[in-house]
């Protein structure tokens, strides 16, 4: 679906120069994404660059036996790194793109992601900060893996979520969805959440979370 010049200026004003929204309005592509929808899948070749505009979409990489682990989220504003590493090195996508809620994005085609590095210094910084901030969320999750114990890296996950979904204390989320982003079994998750709530970190209810 093609959006007006107006759609472009309302969301990217200061971001980048009209001179290239004017190239992001002939030539982006607006979506909208279900909760609960793959945007892509590993092991094919990725052809366009998203930007989120509304939503979460949560990128996942899966082991060799089908079991998926959270990389990181994007949000608003956020473009996914992997996705234009891909883009400009032709290569198969190793990682997946899954909606956590309903998600509203423009998509970009690749040919031009590697146009407006060389053609617009606005896009460029924008591409470097995306590497930036998706390189400290990934030092961010192997830091948690390699140094805190899996009831801490459940608090921390639960934590970015609610962030990340812009509440401030409660998460609707199942035992499930947690242990697919955990690498781990629900069995384990549901475990640690009764052993928090013993401790008085947080409140459990029927697919939903919050924090003391």
């Amino acid at each position: 679906m093609l959006k007006d010049i107006d759609f472009y200026e309302k969301h990217f004003k200061g971001l980048f120069e009209h001179e290239l929204l004017v190239e992001m309005q002939k030539f982006g592509r607006y979506q909208e994404i279900e909760s609960g929808s793959y945007l892509m899948k590993a092991g094919g070749y990725i052809k366009s660059v998203p930007i989120i505009l509304e939503g979460t979409i949560k990128i996942l990489r899966e082991d060799k036996d089908g079991k998926e682990m959270l990389l990181y989220h994007l949000s608003g504003l956020d473009s996914c790194a992997m996705s234009l590493t891909c883009c400009l090195s032709s290569k198969i996508s190793d990682i997946s793109a899954y909606a956590d809620e309903n998600t509203k994005l423009l998509s970009f085609p690749f040919e031009k992601v590697e146009e407006w590095m060389c053609k617009f210094n606005t896009w460029k910084v924008f591409v470097f900060q995306t590497y930036q901030k998706r390189f400290d969320s990934l030092l961010e999750t192997i830091d948690c893996i390699a140094f805190n114990k899996l009831d801490q890296r459940l608090l921390s996950l639960i934590k970015k979520k609610i962030k990340v979904s812009g509440s401030t204390k409660i998460l609707y989320c199942t035992h499930e969805e947690l242990a697919t982003e955990l690498a781990t079994s629900r069995e384990v998750v549901s475990r640690l959440l009764k052993q928090l709530e013993k401790i008085g970190k947080l409140k459990l209810s029927r697919n939903k979370i919050e924090l003391l």
